[in-house]
């Protein structure tokens, strides 16, 4: 098997959609978000960076209506991350179960914490230094850089990426973070018009309507130039 780093050398150019391609897509997906977006707490105006970016945090490897089950006791448990610092863990976990995984969750979430109340909860602004704090992978990052600094940035999932893939093309490598084209892609599309409510547009379209075993291709907005359902 090649290494990554011998991938990497072979892998051509990601041959990027045209910007009259990602425009009409994006055009598109905002008109059909406007009436048929879901609505979540996270997504409601002026909430605190905290609230927004445990709310990401919240949301990794877990269904969007699990988390809003559990989002509005867990904020007003733990309002910011000096009360989610100095919070017992296993006051914490009591919270974290009914989303899974809160064996792991529980240490990850409370290093976070305890960092980012030393920082005083601010984010720093260098991309190296988002991925140096505890339990922060890519999500979290491009998270934290499109939320707190208004950075365009992708909040890039297997839902997004089915998404993309199905009307832009598919990527060459199997882990979404590594994909070159893939990732040049998500963020090229969330760099037009407001990338916050595209982010959210795109996810809300993998839920709705683009799901992974049965999509609904006859029904959605973007069926005109989309190559999934052209080669299905």
């Amino acid at each position: 098997m090649e290494s990554w780093e011998k991938q990497k050398r072979n892998l051509k150019k990601p041959a990027i959609p045209n910007a009259r391609r990602i425009k009409c897509f994006s055009t598109k997906l905002l008109q059909w978000s406007h009436e048929n977006g879901r609505s979540f707490p996270w997504r409601q105006k002026s909430l605190s960076n905290f609230k927004i970016i445990i709310s990401e945090v919240l949301l990794q490897r877990t269904r969007a209506e699990t988390v809003a089950k559990i989002f509005p006791g867990f904020v007003k448990r733990f309002p910011s991350w000096n009360k989610l610092a100095i919070a017992k863990e296993k006051d914490l976990e009591k919270y974290l179960k009914p989303l899974g995984l809160w064996r792991q969750r529980t240490p990850s979430v409370k290093k976070l914490a305890l960092e980012m109340a030393k920082r005083n909860g601010r984010f720093p602004r260098i991309r190296a230094e988002i991925e140096a704090l505890p339990g922060i992978g890519q999500y979290i990052a491009n998270s934290v850089q499109l939320f707190c600094h208004g950075t365009p940035k992708p909040l890039i999932d297997v839902n997004m990426a089915r998404v993309l893939e199905r009307y832009f093309g598919p990527r060459k490598l199997a882990d979404i973070r590594d994909d070159p084209y893939l990732q040049a892609l998500a963020e090229k599309v969330v760099s037009h018009g407001n990338p916050v409510l595209i982010n959210w547009a795109i996810l809300d379209l993998a839920a709705i309507v683009c799901g992974p075993r049965k999509p609904h291709c006859k029904t959605c907005i973007l069926k005109k130039r989309c190559r999934f359902l052209e080669t299905s």
